[in-house]
């Protein structure tokens, strides 16, 4: 049973750091080449470029984790120097000053939890239909009431579908305060800007794209099942899990 291989792997360090290794990897590649894209098409802000440079002077430091504590530690401040460059591309009228979740505090914030929610609910979803456990994680460790799995999965997908397409939303003015209303402490889509959210996740989703590095066409939706399908290969053949990349 799958399932069964999949908990002893996952109690196997070295398979652990390997595939956290190449998540973490993965994840810092998509950010810097959504950076690089969006930046492309703006006035150049030097702050930016030095963003692009550090992310790409971390790769080295990458191969050599030894742990998958120290591969936390890179993703988590790589994401922080992410997100300031990301930050600088959106509107005056929607600042970013900091990631906040729980509750997200403002409406930047609302979206890349909204997103992020969506995507979680349909990995967790493929890890299911494919027979594997989704609350065992390796990057996220396994815990009592999350699927840690699926966080896992979904971390190369944030840059390339929830932060690019809440940059999209705001900077053509598709969401604007009249979509968010405060909540229990924070700041959320109100029902019609939930609408317009998700129609325009399920066009990204199914949009279809010639991915590089599958050498076809295909969409985001498709390969987020693939991780599912890679993930559970590779736990006979490690090789066999490769994370999403960014055109």
């Amino acid at each position: 049973m799958a399932t069964l291989r999949q908990y002893q792997k996952t109690l196997e360090m070295p398979f652990g750091l390997q595939m956290a290794g190449r998540i973490v990897t993965a994840k810092i590649y998509n950010q810097r080449r959504l950076v690089q894209r969006v930046a492309a098409s703006r006035q150049e802000i030097p702050e930016v470029n030095a963003t692009l440079k550090w992310l790409d002077s971390l790769f080295a430091s990458l191969k050599q984790a030894a742990s998958i504590d120290e591969l936390r530690g890179y993703e988590g401040t790589s994401t922080a120097r992410y997100f300031q460059a990301w930050a600088s591309f959106l509107p005056d009228a929607f600042p970013f000053e900091r990631r906040s979740k729980r509750p997200p505090l403002n409406p930047v914030n609302a979206c890349i939890s909204f997103g992020a929610t969506l995507i979680y609910t349909e990995a967790v979803a493929f890890l299911h239909a494919h027979g594997l456990d989704p609350s065992l994680g390796l990057l996220h460790a396994t815990e009592d009431g999350r699927w840690s799995l699926a966080l896992d999965l979904i971390e190369p997908f944030r840059p390339v579908l929830v932060e690019a397409l809440a940059l999209d939303l705001f900077s053509h003015q598709i969401l604007s305060e009249q979509h968010f209303e405060p909540k229990n402490g924070g700041v959320y889509l109100n029902e019609e800007g939930r609408k317009k959210f998700i129609f325009q996740y399920e066009r990204r989703m199914e949009r279809q794209f010639l991915s590089e590095s599958v050498g076809h066409r295909t969409t985001l939706r498709q390969q987020l099942e693939n991780q599912a399908v890679m993930f559970k290969a590779s736990l006979e053949h490690a090789e066999r899990f490769e994370p999403f990349l960014m055109n």
